[in-house]
């Protein structure tokens, strides 16, 4: 019989859009000894955790709590639970996950309409709103950070037309949740959709999410009784025309999980809740607008690293994701080429990109734990030599001088 050694991944520093390190304090809460789901200990726990995630998300919604799930199934729950078929759906595209936000509102049977844009801009607020008063939907869904072109959509005066006209408004702010500010209820967001392994630092396999009234309504009125489970005298009621097709992923039954009576759904992930919990934890003992300040730094000094050697960065600079840097691959270089030697000498790992952009700009994220001065310094060293090795004219040392600038200006 074949033996398997045991278990040792290599250290790494990860510097992608997601996932990101961890925070080993993280780690640590994920070898906590497992409690039961209904054990009053743990449903503290699940309450601190809607608690934590109310201040993360800037709402005061009563529903705010994690989908199992990597952050697609906090999306597919959201948009599955609120979009009917033959409901109309507006999703303006501005990179990959666009597309995804399209996929999933055509597989619930939404009659979509898009609006597109070059990657690496963002919309004007006035296009979008113009579409929504052409299109009419019920539904608009957009991606708040896109890490595939590294842009942010501004949302605010987007936001604020939607609850004039009385249109749900869905948010996937997976990549910005934690690392930039997402103003749930500043912004009249009706639900929004966040990532663990991303800005929050935690492995991927929760997708914490919010929504308000006015959604959990739409929710509601397509919700129905499970058969074999309801209370003693009970009369079924008529079955809604059409019901969440989910089980797993309806926020009818979520939240009924998560509410005070604790109604059985599923088996709560024990270990990725401590995780979550912790994650939350520091994050706010850090503070949100501290937090978000620790992003702009690293940022700041990435950028002016990766300008003194004279590389070029994609995409429009006025809508940056504050997290991720899309840098340009001079021409003639193997951009996996480039990647592959960072990874085997330096154990740093960058990202590619997708579609029309693969092989032609490499993605850097700066997210949580991975938002570093370490992590910064060490990789624009390394990124210097590696260019270096693949033939890049560069002045050698410019980069860590700039990035020191920048942090010696901040102290």
């Amino acid at each position: 019989m074949r033996t398997y050694a045991e278990l040792s991944p290599t250290p790494r520093t990860i510097l992608t859009p997601g996932p990101v390190e961890v925070d080993p304090r993280v780690l640590r809460a994920l070898s906590y000894p497992i409690l039961g789901q209904f054990d009053p200990e743990f449903t503290a726990l699940m309450n601190e955790t809607m608690e934590m995630l109310r201040g993360l998300f800037r709402t005061e919604n009563n529903w705010a709590y994690p989908v199992d799930g990597t952050s697609r199934s906090g999306i597919e729950a959201v948009l599955n639970s609120l979009i009917e078929p033959g409901d109309r759906v507006l999703v303006p595209i501005y990179g990959r996950f666009g597309h995804l936000l399209h996929e999933i509102a055509e597989r619930c049977g939404a009659e979509v309409s898009t609006i597109e844009t070059e990657w690496g801009t963002v919309f004007d607020p006035e296009e979008v709103i113009a579409a929504i008063k052409r299109t009419k939907p019920q539904i608009v869904a957009i991606v708040h950070g896109e890490t595939s072109t590294g842009r942010m959509q501004p949302l605010e005066d987007i936001g604020r037309t939607c609850r004039e006209l009385d249109i749900l408004l869905v948010v996937d702010a997976v990549a910005t949740i934690g690392g930039v500010p997402v103003e749930t209820d500043a912004w009249h967001l009706d639900a929004v959709i966040g990532g663990t392994q991303k800005c929050l630092s935690v492995p991927s396999g929760m997708s914490p999410i919010t929504y308000n009234d006015r959604a959990e309504r739409k929710v509601l009125a397509r919700k129905r009784v499970e058969r074999g489970i309801r209370p003693p005298g009970c009369v079924e009621p008529e079955v809604p025309r059409r019901p969440i097709q989910s089980n797993y992923l309806d926020l009818a039954q979520l939240q009924d999980y998560w509410s005070p009576a604790r109604l059985n759904h599923h088996t709560e992930m024990t270990s990725m809740l401590y995780g979550l919990r912790e994650g939350l934890r520091i994050l706010h003992a850090e503070g949100l607008e501290a937090r978000f300040a620790r992003h702009r730094l690293h940022e700041s000094a990435l950028v002016a690293g990766l300008t003194a050697m004279g590389l070029a960065l994609y995409g429009d600079p006025a809508c940056k994701m504050p997290v991720v840097a899309c840098v340009t691959i001079p021409e003639g270089i193997d951009g996996e080429s480039v990647r592959s030697m960072l990874l085997e000498l330096f154990s740093i790992e960058i990202a590619s990109s997708f579609g029309p952009l693969k092989g032609k700009i490499w993605r850097i994220g700066t997210m949580g734990y991975s938002c570093s001065r370490k992590n910064v310094l060490h990789f624009l060293g390394a990124f210097e030599a590696v260019l270096l090795r693949h033939g890049v004219k560069l002045p050698a040392g410019a980069a860590l001088q700039a990035a020191l600038d920048v942090y010696s200006e901040a102290r």
